[in-house]
């Protein structure tokens, strides 16, 4: 098989993906936004399509016609380059464009994609649709969180599929890994390979002596954690997450509830109780701290997550670190539109590594930053313990 029908392959095969997790829905689900940071499986579909189509065939396809003039304004996310759109709270209130209409544009979009692959296997166009094959990845991830979330919020609590096991037992007793004191490179190295600009910049860190544990935190050790009065004690706090969980009620990681005395938690397989043995998740970088203050830990930072990473297992849960989401030496914001990918949200974030249970094969890798608000937890996040 040439490169060219690889990537050709590759582009197919996750638009079928992206359509594959909403087979499970009902009509109504595609529509519901419960919450602004979480979008209607809709607009998801619809967004991952206009990406192909703004920056890729509307410059490269020679005479493409749009499929709807419209459809930049509903399925623009964020990009202030490319123009005005619709308000992000509002996705939900989108009954038009309908599924039907936005499944027919995912097909007219990837057959002329296709199609002009097919006829260009220029480097910048490549390099182009890798970005937006691993940007629709990045929706396949959310588009999954997203649809546990809408219905982790319906009171019927339904069953989404079966076949998604989300809480497997870590193979291993957890251990304590000691590192030596040392200068680490960070970065991503090898260019050849797909990575995003924020990995860029790669370089040399100083660290000192320092241990990360070889497991995740697991159910069982955080109800330990809520039994002896965690969320009640502000010791363990920071004053901005003192006031979070005491203005929003938060008393246990999100979709927990206490059935007749027994914790249990809504999954895409329904509502089952709480493995004791299966890594925590769904948990905020407040929660992941404070309850590092109660062992007498912290996070890792995400040097010493990078620098530690093959000598322990990671991919279930996304791990919260104590680094705040910045550029690295020499970083460079690409021009344009793709340049608003990343860059111009280096502020007030934490950084999280590892992938998690959601995140589709062949996206992750060790040199990945994702990056979340401090208060946020409908992703698979979860803790690692360092000291």
């Amino acid at each position: 098989m040439t490169k060219k029908d690889k990537l050709i392959t590759f582009f197919s095969e996750t638009r079928q993906e992206t359509e594959l997790l909403c087979e499970p829905l009902e009509i109504e689900d595609y529509v519901v936004q419960p919450i602004a940071d979480v979008s209607p499986p809709k607009w998801h579909l619809g967004h991952s399509t206009w990406f192909f189509e703004e920056f890729i065939l509307k410059k490269y396809k020679n005479n493409y016609q749009l499929f709807n003039k419209d459809f930049a304004f509903v399925f623009n996310s964020y990009y202030e380059t490319v123009g005005k759109r619709v308000v992000r709270s509002d996705r939900g209130n989108l009954s038009r464009p309908s599924v039907a209409k936005v499944y027919e544009y995912r097909t007219y979009v990837t057959k002329e994609m296709e199609e002009l692959l097919s006829n260009n296997s220029s480097e910048e166009l490549k390099s182009l649709v890798l970005i937006g094959i691993h940007h629709e990845k990045q929706h396949q991830e959310l588009l999954l969180t997203d649809i546990k979330y809408i219905l982790g919020n319906n009171p019927l609590l339904p069953n989404y599929n079966d076949a998604i096991l989300e809480h497997k037992v870590q193979s291993n007793n957890s251990d304590w890994i000691k590192m030596e004191e040392g200068i680490y490179e960070i970065g991503h190295k090898d260019i050849t390979q797909f990575h995003y600009d924020n990995e860029l910049g790669r370089h040399k860190v100083y660290l000192h002596n320092y241990e990360i544990a070889s497991n995740l935190v697991t159910n069982g050790d955080y109800i330990e954690f809520i039994d002896n009065n965690g969320y009640k004690d502000h010791n363990l706090w920071h004053a901005e997450a003192w006031d979070w969980i005491n203005t929003n009620s938060i008393t246990q990681p999100m979709y927990w509830h206490k059935v007749d005395g027994i914790w249990h938690h809504y999954t895409l397989n329904g509502l089952q109780k709480v493995d004791p043995k299966t890594p925590v998740t769904h948990i905020s970088y407040f929660e992941a701290f404070a309850y590092a203050q109660y062992k007498g830990c912290r996070l890792a930072t995400e040097f010493e997550w990078e620098a530690a990473q093959e000598k322990f297992n990671w991919g279930q849960r996304w791990e919260w670190t104590e680094s705040a989401y910045l550029p690295y030496p020499n970083y460079k914001k690409p021009p344009g539109a793709i340049g608003e990918y990343n860059g111009k949200f280096m502020v007030n974030q934490k950084v999280l590594r590892g992938g998690s249970i959601a995140t589709p094969s062949n996206h992750t890798r060790y040199t990945y930053r994702n990056f979340f608000q401090t208060n946020l937890r409908w992703q698979y996040t979860g803790i690692r313990l360092a000291k």
